[in-house]
C-alpha cells in the first residue's frame, strides 16, 4: 500500500512539473541587426551577455568607449556584449540604422553587436525588452529600463541574472566580478 501511494504520488509531482510554464531563456528570441539581418540569440548558447539599450546623443554616450573595451577584453571568453540603439529617452537617439552605425564605428570604434533600434518602453516595447523588464516573462525579477545605457546580464544557459542601472559604468567592478565568475 505504501509503495502504491509513494508511486502516485511520484506520478502526480512530474505531472504537475509537466504543467507549470517553464520562462523563456535569451534563446527564444530572433532581432534584426543594424544591417537589417535576422540574429538569432541562441546562436549565443554557452557566453554570458551583456545587453545595453544605446543613444547617440545622451550624456552616457560616452560609455561606448568602454563597452568596445570591455568587449575586446572578454570577447574571447564566452562573453558578448549587444547593443539595442532605443530612442525612448529624450529623443537621443534619432539616427537611422546607417547612421547610427558611422557614428558608433567613427566615434568609438564600435565591433560588438549592434541590433536595429528598438523601442525598451511603452505599447511598442520589443519583445526581448519585455522579457528582460518583467519576472512574469524571464522567471526571476522585474528590471525596468529607465534611461540609456541600461544594462542587463545574462548567463552562459540564457536565464536572466540582472538589471543595472545607467550610472554604472561597463568595466565596474560589479559586472568585471560577473564576467569572470567571482560572484
Amino acid at each position: 500500500m505504501d509503495a502504491n501511494i509513494l508511486l502516485l504520488a511520484g506520478i502526480l509531482s512530474f505531472f504537475s512539473l509537466q504543467a507549470q510554464p517553464s520562462a523563456k531563456t535569451i534563446y527564444d528570441f530572433k532581432v534584426i541587426d543594424l544591417e537589417g539581418k535576422a540574429f538569432d540569440l541562441n546562436q549565443l548558447r554557452g557566453k554570458k551577455v551583456m545587453i545595453v539599450n544605446t543613444a547617440s546623443e545622451c550624456g552616457f554616450t560616452p560609455q561606448y568607449k568602454e563597452l568596445q573595451e570591455l568587449y575586446m577584453k572578454y570577447k574571447d571568453k564566452n562573453f558578448v556584449l549587444i547593443g539595442f540603439p532605443a530612442n525612448n529617452f529624450g529623443g537621443q537617439e534619432p539616427g537611422t540604422s546607417t547612421e547610427i552605425r558611422a557614428f558608433c564605428t567613427k566615434n568609438y570604434g564600435v565591433t560588438f553587436p549592434m541590433m536595429s533600434k528598438v523601442s525598451v518602453k511603452g505599447d511598442d516595447m520589443a519583445p526581448i525588452y519585455k522579457w528582460l523588464q518583467n519576472k512574469s516573462e524571464n522567471g526571476v525579477e522585474d528590471g525596468t529600463v529607465k534611461w540609456n545605457f541600461h544594462k542587463f546580464l545574462i548567463d552562459e544557459h540564457g536565464k536572466w541574472v540582472k538589471s543595472i542601472g545607467s550610472k554604472t559604468k561597463p568595466e565596474s567592478e560589479e559586472i568585471i566580478n560577473w564576467i569572470e565568475g567571482k560572484n
